[in-house]
């Protein structure tokens, strides 16, 4: 199966980069795009589903060029952060109709009763959308998304004001459509990323800090990690010279888990998470910045 390839891909709003030459190349499995809010992550994710135009740069999928975004959005499917239907329509009549709006002829019936048993839609089909918890409507939103067989899925902010049981039900969604399928999603929650992606992407202020798998992403903070128990009224100080990651009361005492360029004996170097390096590669960049 084809990759996604990206090339110098750059976007303004009103002279603000949104994006800054951004290179990727996405292959089939599941790729995560985190950052914090406002890092670019939808301005990407709008150009890819072609919401956006392409101000410089290409975007192409085997013989397929974004030039031509008629064909281009055959082969996506969709599902934004905002993600909502007419509340007085059933989710079986919801899916039939956007079935036809991506002009699903064949087995048309058929792909929306697997998207419904895929999903464990099947006791809901009958519900109107306004009886779905936020979990359901998302799960009805990841099954409008593949209808068709799309060959890229884009997802943003998939579990975004879910609760963490639903949080765990959609990841296990996501993963069960990976397989032949470039799966993107973008979002600020590592644990999303952790959890479900073979490749990872960092962006921060439109600029791409990495690219590539999560264990070598966790590598990037090896040796800048560290722990120390301190009196709670020396935190403060400790805040002062270093980015610290969590808190943990111990006894009468504050375990400090922190991230630092600088080293001291009194410090217990310990293994990076993902998280502590995506702050440590945000925080990196945010001081060259400034």
């Amino acid at each position: 199966m084809s990759e996604l390839i990206i090339r110098n891909l750059n976007k303004s709003y009103n002279k603000l980069k949104a994006l800054s030459d951004i290179n990727l190349d996405i292959k089939p499995g599941m790729f995560g795009l985190l950052g914090p809010n406002g890092a670019g992550k939808t301005t990407l994710m709008r150009t890819i589903t072609t919401l956006l135009e392409i101000e410089q740069g290409t975007i192409g999928f085997g013989d397929l060029s974004w030039k031509n975004a008629n064909s281009v959005r055959e082969l996506i499917g969709y599902l934004p952060q905002k993600f909502s239907l007419y509340k007085h329509i059933k989710v079986e009549e919801a899916l039939n109709h956007i079935a036809v709006l991506k002009g699903i002829k064949v087995d048309k019936k058929k792909q929306v009763e697997d998207v419904l048993e895929r999903f464990n839609l099947i006791e809901e089909r009958s519900k109107k959308i306004s009886q779905l918890s936020g979990g359901m409507l998302r799960r009805v939103g990841i099954a409008q998304a593949i209808l068709g067989n799309p060959k890229i899925v884009v997802v943003d902010e998939p579990t975004a004001g879910l609760d963490p049981e639903e949080r765990i039900r959609f990841r296990n969604a996501l993963t069960a459509i990976k397989k032949d399928t470039i799966v993107i999603i973008s979002t600020h929650i590592v644990e999303d990323i952790e959890a479900t992606c073979d490749q990872v992407g960092v962006l921060n202020k439109g600029k791409l800090l990495y690219n590539g798998d999560i264990s070598s992403m966790r590598n990037r903070a090896k040796g800048k990690v560290y722990e120390i128990t301190v009196k709670r009224d020396e935190v403060y100080e400790v805040e002062k010279e270093v980015t610290v990651v969590s808190k943990k009361n111990v006894d009468d005492n504050i375990k400090l888990r922190f991230i630092s360029d600088e080293y001291n004996s009194q410090w217990i170097e310990v293994e990076p998470s993902l998280e502590d390096s995506y702050l440590y590669l945000v925080g990196n960049d945010y001081e060259k910045k400034n």
